[in-house]
């Protein structure tokens, strides 16, 4: 059975601290209270890339073009014990957009200096991952939760 599709971008820049990613404090939904990169749901008939340049406006208000996106890499995510959090995420970084990020009613974004990505915030699987794109990797993996839905219980690439 195919996963519900989603999208996840991760805004880059250099700042004073070197090299910064754009995360946001997940204000509703799925992954309340965690920080998490800017992202959603696939609108039907949608693909990935369409969906992250949509999602990037609605959450964050920023501007950014699809040739921009540079697809780092795709997570399945399994929850057996609330399947219906199940999902395939497509992972895109951007080093380009237009306009600045603004807190809306989804997300509260902050710039992260890399080296201070605050990983403990954030889903499990994070950690395993996120700093070998950040870096500019990529990432072709699946992670399957535990009965908490938060510990990471099998991690397969």
């Amino acid at each position: 059975m195919a996963l519900p599709e989603v999208c996840v971008v991760y805004l880059l820049r250099i700042g004073t601290e070197g090299l910064e990613v754009l995360l946001g404090d997940k204000r509703t939904g799925l992954g309340h209270g965690k920080v998490v990169g800017i992202g959603g749901k696939l609108d039907l008939g949608e693909t990935p890339r369409d969906a992250a340049v949509r999602e990037v406006a609605e959450e964050v208000g920023v501007r950014i073009a699809a040739s921009d996106l540079l697809k780092a890499g795709v997570i399945d995510y399994h929850f057996p014990t609330k399947p219906a959090w199940s999902q395939r995420s497509t992972v895109f970084v951007a080093r380009r957009w237009s306009g600045e990020p603004v807190e809306t009613a989804e997300i509260t974004p902050h710039w992260y200096a890399v080296a201070d990505v605050p990983y403990a915030r954030m889903w499990d699987d994070a950690v395993r991952w996120l700093p070998g794109v950040l870096r500019g990797g990529s990432v072709d993996a699946r992670f399957t939760f535990g009965p908490d839905l938060s510990t990471v219980v099998l991690e397969t690439s």
